[in-house]
């Protein structure tokens, strides 16, 4: 039987990395995958509080083979959410060398997908991580470079709020609105939620939902603050501009 650590290794050769995975998500339920893990969550937090530049270790993408498949069974899921835990940890830490590394890397693409397609708790982490990510100015020029990516995203975060409207969840809902509020900071973003933003944010459908969390409210009002202050007519270099060029 191979060593977890082994399966780790193996994330990274593409001629073993499905067998990795099929073994690290058998595993999960015996702990062998849960310890294999635990043991790189460790280190992420070792290298941080000892400062080490940890992008250099390049730990993230022995998780992406998790966030990469689309399996909704429950072994998959729970390292789906671990190997989220382990990024999210990092993007806590508020490190623009952190923000730079993730987007060098495919972590918005598996993000977007996990939001779409992961359970409450998994898409709730993976809505954190983006907005941590945009938090950053190097993250929010990022998305809002292109339009294809602010679309792809703003596609997502639409689809959530339109999804919650059935199912509402205050936590992934807290989420989404700062998300949405952090992309108002761009002008172009701006005009482009204009029109983009979906209107049961701007009704009271979530009225309820957000009853207790002043904070959250706070954020609701100040988004359609700033997307009702937008230039009423998109200039030159929106983003419809952008994307007819």
């Amino acid at each position: 039987m191979q060593s977890a650590e082994q399966l780790v290794l193996e994330l990274s050769n593409p001629d073993l990395r499905e067998n990795a995975l099929l073994e690290l998500s058998k595993g999960s339920s015996t702990g062998r995958g849960n310890n294999a893990l635990m043991k790189l969550y460790f280190n992420v937090v070792v290298a941080i509080t000892k400062n080490v530049s940890y992008p250099s270790a390049h730990i993230p993408l022995y998780l992406y083979p998790f966030l990469n498949t689309t399996s909704k069974s429950r072994p998959f899921e729970y390292l789906r959410l671990t190997s989220l835990g382990v990024i999210g940890a990092l993007v806590k830490v508020d490190d623009t060398e952190v923000i730079s590394f993730l987007l060098s890397t495919e972590i918005i693409p598996l993000c977007l997908r996990t939001m779409e397609m992961g359970s409450e708790l998994s898409k709730t982490v993976a809505t954190f991580i983006v907005q941590k990510i945009l938090l950053d100015d190097v993250g929010l020029d990022y998305i809002c470079t292109t339009a294809e990516r602010f679309f792809a995203v703003g596609r997502v975060l639409g689809n959530m709020v339109g999804a919650l409207a059935e199912q509402p969840s205050s936590r992934l809902l807290k989420h989404i609105i700062r998300c949405y509020l952090r992309l108002s900071d761009n002008p172009r973003a701006c005009d482009a939620l204009r029109n983009g933003l979906p209107d049961m944010l701007r009704d009271n459908t979530f009225s309820t939902c957000l009853r207790d969390d002043p904070t959250t409210r706070r954020w609701l009002q100040q988004l359609i603050n700033n997307v009702n202050g937008a230039r009423v007519a998109l200039q030159a270099g929106g983003f419809e501009h952008m994307l007819m060029n």
